[in-house]
């Protein structure tokens, strides 16, 4: 590996944990106050799992990414690809500041949807790049399904 390259990973999983960092920022104060007294399904998990699930997921995507930036920007499908990927982290920080910071319960539902399709999207355009970097999502939205039945489950209970 170059040193470009190693300079383009340190960036996208450094980019990617930072996303997450933003969405704590929302999330952290809401979790012992609001989000504590919400009720929730029984196959809520503890709140100590979320930080690490969370953690592990945004360092795949910062693999992920560099994967398909690795192959360069000119390069088919590598564009898009790219643009969606960094669409959808957006989508991602947004959600923690709807659901946590606005304690937005449907927000929160209609953002995690486009979330959901966003990565859906996002994989199928990795796997045309590299199907190790498409394959690197899939745990990310296995967990968004979760969450996305979690929020809905949530909604339904404290509505």
């Amino acid at each position: 590996m170059s040193w470009i390259d190693i300079v383009k990973l340190i960036v996208s999983i450094v980019a990617c944990e930072s996303a997450g960092g933003i969405g704590a920022i929302f999330t952290t104060p809401a979790i012992p106050t609001w989000y504590k007294g919400l009720k929730k399904p029984a196959f809520t998990p503890p709140n100590s799992v979320f930080g690490p699930i969370w953690i592990t997921l945004y360092l795949l995507m910062g693999i992920a990414v560099f994967l398909v930036w690795r192959e360069g920007l000119s390069q088919e499908g590598v564009t898009i690809a790219f643009a969606v990927f960094w669409g959808q982290l957006i989508l991602n920080i947004l959600w923690s500041v709807i659901f946590f910071g606005l304690r937005s319960l449907l927000g929160g539902m209609v953002v995690i949807l486009l979330l959901w399709i966003a990565i859906l999207v996002n994989i199928i355009l990795f796997f045309g790049v590299s199907s190790i970097a498409g394959g690197l999502l899939i745990p990310y939205i296995i967990w968004v399904s979760i969450a996305a039945n979690l929020n809905v489950q949530v909604w339904k209970l404290n509505r």
